[in-house]
């Protein structure tokens, strides 16, 4: 039995080779890049030295986690990631997927097309660019304010006010990549069978209609599981960037996330703590992973498809 399997797995390598041989580069990027990276892991535990290295570092245990449970910068960090990614989701998500039902309402396919590509442009802005850009239109000395100021209204404060700057936050991202996340909400509404609209439209029903009950419960499993995926990064949502370019000390209260925590605490200090910034990393990570696996058993137990 054991030369009988043996037997068949070398005809299945002798048959599939050549696909085995293009996974070959694919297995070697994630083992270099992903796992082997992963060893790193042993800094949340020690004080980093850069004579001694990773390996030859003093041990502390677990006192940097200590110390980022009992700072308080940490925890509001860790508030205003969470604030920052759930208003994300509750806002940007349902905006992908109106602007991609919209598309696919456009009659004509280059007509399609155009929208597309507009809505999509600006997700290829780098944030350096685009930041400049806002900055020039919203700042105090923006152009805008001056228009405002021109014609005796109040100007706007979204860059320095700490209550607005998160509003400000959600909606540039929005702009910026609203067209790049509807993509694949346009590529499952595709596959939804035409007959369904068709009998759907012989029965009388209406374009509301017809969205209402044929293309929202035909990307529902879609939506799911990008909401699994979007719940799992919360703490790892990508902002960093967009927030770095943008904010100040003066609204650090309610706009400074973990990445933007750890880029301060381990570059602007002078204290060079990889070892503590180690440890937030693993914090995010587990947190992640934690998030997602209740989330997609959430998901399988109110009969969704999840991810796993």
């Amino acid at each position: 039995m054991a030369q009988k399997n043996r037997n068949r797995l070398l005809k299945r390598l002798r048959n599939d080779s050549l696909l085995y041989i293009m996974f070959i580069p694919v297995l070697a990027w994630y083992l270099i890049f992903c796992y082997v990276p992963m060893t790193g892991i042993v800094l949340a535990f020690k004080n980093f030295k850069f004579d001694g290295g990773i390996w030859g570092s003093p041990w502390v245990g677990i006192r940097n986690f200590r110390k980022m449970l009992r700072d308080r910068d940490f925890l509001q960090a860790v508030r205003n990631t969470l604030i920052i990614g759930i208003g994300g989701i509750v806002f940007q998500m349902p905006c992908a997927i109106a602007l991609a039902i919209l598309i696919n309402e456009v009659k004509g396919k280059w007509n399609k097309k155009i929208y597309q590509t507009i809505v999509t442009f600006p997700h290829f802005i780098s944030w350096v660019v685009l930041a400049g850009i806002l900055t020039s239109l919203f700042g105090n000395s923006g152009i805008i304010n001056q228009i405002l100021s021109k014609i005796g209204l109040p100007q706007l404060d979204l860059l320095t006010n700490a209550k607005a700057f998160r509003g400000f936050i959600w909606g540039s991202n929005i702009w910026k990549e609203i067209g790049w996340d509807s993509i694949i909400y346009i590529a499952a509404i595709t596959s939804i069978d035409p007959g369904l609209y068709e009998a759907a439209e012989v029965d009388g029903a209406n374009r509301l209609q017809k969205i209402w009950h044929i293309t929202l419960p035909g990307i529902r499993s879609t939506i799911v599981i990008m909401l699994i995926l979007a719940i799992g990064q919360l703490l790892t949502n990508g902002r960093f960037d967009q927030i770095f370019n943008l904010y100040s000390p003066t609204v650090y209260r309610t706009a400074d996330t973990i990445d933007t925590y750890i880029f301060r605490e381990t570059f602007t200090k002078g204290s060079l703590n990889f070892g503590y910034s180690t440890a937030i990393g693993l914090f995010k990570s587990v947190i992640g992973v934690v998030l997602i696996s209740t989330s997609n058993w959430v998901a399988t137990k109110v009969g969704e498809q999840g991810l796993f």
